[in-house]
């Protein structure tokens, strides 16, 4: 009796001080850390071809990115290109179940885009979900290099109803703040 009774005892007393403490804040990692090369003003200028997207011609985006406490890049950004100007807000994050990196992103346009991305060095690889177009299944993938702390390039291609891969975009970015 007097065993059960000790026991009983301490497991009331782990499970009292258990609850005392209350969950742990979670700790960003070093794939939220990751996120901190984006923060601050970064000017983009690239080269659109015709495609699934739309029609050719130059782009040009002003990104102002902030976190959002550790763990998530929050950018906001403006700019224009062949279809005219636009707005977007969108928020990366690292999902630690799934290992891989998300991404939300909402327009002017009314476009809502989403996507999930792995990280290989200096190499981020963003693939986008199929979206009908015009009665074609199209897919994206958007890859950027880091180039130096205040530089990176940037390649968009598509596939169209699982063909080959077409490039549709190609830029640079350069930090300004």
């Amino acid at each position: 009796m007097k065993t059960t009774f000790a026991a009983a005892t301490f497991i009331m007393t782990f499970a009292v001080g258990a609850l005392a403490q209350g969950p742990q804040m979670p700790k960003p990692g070093p794939e939220h850390q990751r996120l901190h090369y984006y923060v601050g003003e970064w000017k983009s200028e690239g080269a659109m071809k015709p495609s699934a997207y739309g029609p050719g011609g130059t782009s040009t985006v002003i990104n102002h990115n902030r976190m959002l406490g550790d763990f998530f890049l929050v950018l906001e950004s403006e700019g224009t290109g062949p279809m005219g100007p636009v707005k977007e807000v969108a928020v990366i994050g690292y999902d630690s179940n799934r290992k891989t990196y998300t991404f939300d992103q909402f327009s002017t346009r009314g476009e809502h885009g989403t996507a999930t991305a792995t990280v290989s060095g200096d190499m981020w690889t963003w693939l986008i979900p199929e979206v009908d177009m015009g009665g074609k299944k199209v897919k994206g993938r958007f890859t950027i290099k880091e180039v130096s702390p205040t530089e990176y390039t940037y390649k968009y291609d598509t596939s169209v109803d699982g063909g080959a891969w077409t490039n549709a975009l190609e830029g640079k970015a350069t930090k300004t703040k």
